[in-house]
């Protein structure tokens, strides 16, 4: 157990005659933390979670020896937004990251800071991508260690930024992430309470596994889910955008814009995975070999979901189930009795709150998360009951609507905004595949009605009644050439030297 840093000031003032400031309220004492966060990763692709035939073994062993959040969400099924809600603690709406070319706005505050200004050492290592542009150190972090952009699963020369130096890629991504994490978490001695999140390329597309697993699954069974075929039902269940997505970029009818086998693009994405639950083998036994695991926090999960052909679909955005849930479990051995089931919302923006509460450190009151350590230690505590869900339309993947959705613990309503089309309503616990709309069912008019109100106060109270507009952005080098322009058109707002996202001064 480390003397926590609030304690050294305490003694030092007294020594010299000061006032301390007041001590902050803590649930629990610090301890060492770990945060693991996979791309694109579903809730269902691992042993515990019954699968058929995957190989999970290390993840399983986290999931038994912890706790389970069975229903954790992400509030955008995308890859920015979502790492900047784990950072913050805030919606999108808030925290104004809502597509993937744009980075976090100047003067925003992530959380690891808050852990540093409370004496841990904190290292970011792996996939960044809040904007395309830049790999450079971040605040909040002592050690980096990232790659521009999505990176790549093989070696290559421009490889990583480690702490503002150009370092080649030598091996396969994630083994070489891990090296890194394991090399960083060995310098650590003891003298600070660390933080470490380690952020995987896996399992992000096009998937590569690594040499050892490559062809492991290729003969293993996989069965289209049932809300894949093109059927008169499906379409009458569905509004109109949803049908006509199938012959797009992310449906299955022209996946990627080629003859995508997704039974076979499917048993890729879980040869990948394997690599990562090496990875987290590797990690867990250095910190047991050291005796740190026993206080420390682990957190797995990911930034969003994947269909592979559910609703005649694949890749994320929307706000069906495959795409918004995520897999979450907490290790962390005296604190969480193993096999903790937690049936409880949780959210990633509630990653924050709970980190910052692990160190001993008050989550500012003005982040959306809370956090679940209380539901993780089995403590009976009020908590929501609904999140509101948001995807901003993107003008490089045009098919996918701006959609808002209340998602609660049985019933979910999903609208779309900007198309002339219909709502949809699930009741979750009788139809889990979300394959009945009940939208326009006379039975559940009052209920329907209800929800829209709900979403639209929650809505406007977290900030989600104004949608951001920005200028025009194609990409990475286009956010370059645009500065200027930009600049000069909202001479009010200040630019960042490699985005037209604006910052009003």
């Amino acid at each position: 157990m480390h003397l926590a840093p609030l304690a050294l000031a305490l003694v030092a003032s007294v020594l010299h005659g000061q006032t301390p400031d007041p001590p902050r309220p803590a649930a629990v004492p610090q301890r060492n933390l770990v945060l693991i966060l996979v791309d694109d990763l579903r809730h269902d692709v691992f042993g515990f979670a019954g699968h058929p035939w995957i190989e999970t073994p290390h993840l399983d062993a986290l999931a038994r020896g912890g706790a389970r959040f069975r229903n954790a969400f992400v509030t955008t099924a995308l890859c920015s937004p979502s790492r900047a809600s784990i950072l913050t603690g805030l919606y999108p709406s808030r925290h104004r990251v809502i597509d993937n070319n744009r980075p976090v706005p100047a003067g925003t505050t992530f959380f690891p800071q808050h852990l540093q200004r409370a004496g841990y050492a904190t290292a970011f290592v792996g996939k960044w991508h809040m904007g395309h542009e830049s790999d450079a150190p971040q605040p909040g972090f002592d050690h980096w260690v990232s790659f521009r952009g999505q990176g790549t699963y093989a070696p290559n020369r421009r490889g990583f930024n480690v702490d503002g130096a150009r370092v080649p890629a030598k091996t396969y991504v994630t083994d070489e992430l891990t090296e890194y994490a394991l090399a960083w978490l060995a310098r650590q001695d003891g003298r600070k309470p660390f933080f470490l999140y380690l952020s995987h390329k896996a399992v992000h597309a096009d998937f590569a596994p690594a040499e050892r697993h490559r062809g492991r699954y290729a003969a293993r069974p996989w069965t289209p889910p049932a809300t894949m075929a093109d059927d008169a039902e499906r379409r009458a269940n569905h509004p109109m955008w949803v049908t006509n997505q199938r012959n797009s970029h992310h449906g299955v009818d022209f996946a990627y814009h080629q003859g995508l086998d997704v039974g076979a693009y499917y048993r890729r994405y879980c040869e990948t995975l394997l690599a990562v639950d090496d990875s987290v083998g590797r990690l867990v036994g250095h910190l047991r070999e050291r005796g740190l695991l026993e206080h420390t926090l682990i957190v797995f999960t990911g930034d969003n979901g994947f269909l592979f052909g559910e609703h005649g679909l694949i890749d994320k955005r929307v706000a069906y189930e495959e795409s918004i849930r995520v897999p979450m479990l907490a290790h962390c051995p005296d604190a969480i009795r193993p096999g903790t089931e937690v049936e409880r919302l949780v959210l990633n923006l509630d990653l924050a709150p709970t980190f910052l509460d692990a160190g001993g450190v008050r989550p500012p009151e003005a982040m959306d998360g809370r956090s679940f350590l209380p539901l993780a230690r089995g403590e009976a505590v009020p908590w929501r009951e609904s999140f509101v869900y948001t995807y901003y339309w993107e003008r490089n993947f045009p098919h996918t609507p701006t959609v808002h959705a209340l998602r609660g613990e049985r019933y979910k309503l999903v609208r779309c905004h900007g198309l002339w089309d219909t709502d949809e309503l699930y009741d979750l616990v009788e139809d889990p595949h979300e394959t009945r709309n009940l939208v326009r069912d006379p039975a559940h008019r009052a209920r329907a009605q209800e929800l829209r109100a709900a979403l639209f106060a929650e809505l406007e109270r977290t900030g989600g009644l104004q949608m951001p507009l920005w200028p025009d952005v194609g990409g990475a080098s286009d956010l370059r050439s645009r500065t200027g322009a930009a600049q000069a058109a909202f001479p009010d707002w200040t630019f960042a030297p490699t985005t037209t996202r604006p910052t009003r001064r």
